[in-house]
């Protein structure tokens, strides 16, 4: 446009723009450039601050409860289980005692009644008051009969620590697996248990099971390292106030954490060591620099265009919701594989589409060269077996450590980062394998009193 046309937008007449001085349409030209500038500007900020856990890589924690989205309802029924739902009844336990209940009167007033057979069959449950096994070693002193020394005895082997396995598992229970401060912990030992019990008491049981658990650890570590795909992310984490990093690898079998000083390279090569199988992630830029097959998360890619498909700019609101659409396309393809023609009309469009935005330096151009540079990546669980389209199997299970997080603030010291990255990765591998953690923290405490190693490569252990 040359400078005696008229700018789009400008309600000026065209004899009035000529008319006008040179110095005047340089100065409209400038305004009316900054305005637009700041107007671009004013739209990024505003779609910031409308930010939540569906347009953008934000947790559902930190959307407002202002601004939750309102489910439109499906119908007038009851909440609850709907017709078809496969109930989940309470499971039969072993009976302690077993009362037969006959009928007592009939509706004709009889209370006679023959050939009695079972129809059902009720159980009740409840916990039997709990009574703690109490050893007191009285330790004597005596006089050597051959040299009149005086002899003490000493408490047996095994014992010196004061607190059995089941205690101190229950402790390690508490304090890992349901996320409770020492102090709440202590609570719950002396008003349950009944057991006066300080907290530096009870640091010390956590201590014990975290070198308890260790032999486990060191497996998880180990199988990781060993699977063919693995899905790794890290959040924040803090060390007495200093920055930190928790990371996880985790795979349908197993889930390693490790607390490290950084989110770098190098913290990320000494997470997996000497793997290299397929990684999925999202696309931070360390991950995006595996020389192996990775699968990029689809889920992160279709929130980014969801905040796109959302804006006031035309181009940007058309780009993000034509993305939104292919990704999820393509997602959807992980339950219901496509043809190859499918394929190909699919990549076609999103070249075409990437094309059409990634020379713009705005947003949409930013995701297309995103794109472009992670299309090999976008596809890999169509390919090989095992490999999921989306990165959630790692972002559900540092969900327990996020909220570990937020309630008890990270941790202390080293030993506490040692702590949490043993019992995550021993709770989460049991919860992957359907385990109860209880009763292997038990046989762990049993084998460290005992000075054995755990046996880690039975098929029903955590690893």
């Amino acid at each position: 446009m040359s400078s005696q046309d008229v700018p789009d937008g400008l309600p000026i007449s065209e004899t009035d723009w000529k008319q006008t001085p040179p110095s005047v349409r340089a100065f409209i030209l400038f305004q009316q450039d900054l305005i637009i500038k700041l107007t671009r500007r004013v739209e990024e900020l505003e779609a910031k601050v409308g930010q939540n856990s569906n347009n953008s890589n934000r947790p559902p924690s930190s959307d407002s409860p202002y601004q939750k989205v309102k489910r439109e309802s499906k119908g007038t029924g009851k909440p609850g289980a709907k017709i078809g739902h496969k109930g989940h009844q309470q499971a039969l336990l072993p009976p302690t005692k077993v009362k037969p209940v006959p009928p007592q009167t009939c509706d004709c007033g009889s209370h006679e009644f023959e050939k009695l057979k079972p129809f059902y069959t009720h159980q009740h449950i409840e916990l039997p008051k709990i009574e703690m096994q109490i050893t007191h070693f009285i330790l004597l002193e005596g006089a050597c009969t051959s040299c009149g020394k005086v002899g003490r005895g000493r408490v047996p082997e095994g014992f010196e620590v004061g607190y059995g396995e089941r205690l101190t598992a229950l402790v390690g229970e508490l304090s890992g697996g349901q996320r409770c401060s020492r102090r709440s912990a202590k609570e719950f030992i002396e008003s349950v248990l009944g057991i006066h019990i300080s907290v530096g008491g009870i640091q010390r049981c956590v201590d014990r099971v975290s070198e308890a658990i260790l032999p486990h650890y060191e497996a998880i570590a180990a199988r990781a390292r060993s699977a063919r795909v693995n899905h790794l992310d890290e959040t924040s984490w803090y060390q007495h106030g200093v920055l930190m990093w928790l990371w996880v690898m985790v795979n349908s079998t197993v889930a390693f954490f490790s607390v490290k000083t950084s989110r770098s390279k190098a913290a990320f090569e000494e997470l997996i060591g000497h793997w290299a199988g397929i990684l999925v992630s999202d696309n931070y830029r360390v991950y995006r620099n595996w020389v192996n097959l990775r699968q990029t998360c689809l889920a992160h890619l279709i929130r980014t265009a969801e905040g796109l498909s959302q804006r006031k700019d035309e181009a940007l609101s058309w780009f993000g919701g034509r993305i939104r659409s292919e990704l999820q396309r393509l997602t959807h393809w992980a339950n219901a594989p496509p043809t190859k023609g499918e394929v190909a009309t699919w990549y076609a469009r999103m070249c075409h589409l990437i094309d059409l935005y990634k020379a713009r330096k705005d947003e949409a151009g930013r995701l297309a060269r995103l794109l472009d540079a992670e299309m090999g990546s976008l596809w890999v669980f169509l390919l090989e077996e095992g490999v999921d389209p989306t990165n959630n199997r790692a972002e559900r299970v540092l969900r327990f450590a996020v909220l570990w997080r937020r309630m008890m603030q990270g941790s202390f010291n080293e030993k506490g980062d040692r702590w949490v990255e043993r019992i995550l990765s021993f709770r989460e591998t049991c919860r992957l394998r359907n385990l109860p953690t209880y009763p292997l923290l038990v046989e762990a405490l049993t084998c460290a009193r005992q000075n054995t190693t755990p046996d880690v490569s039975d098929r029903k252990s955590v690893v």
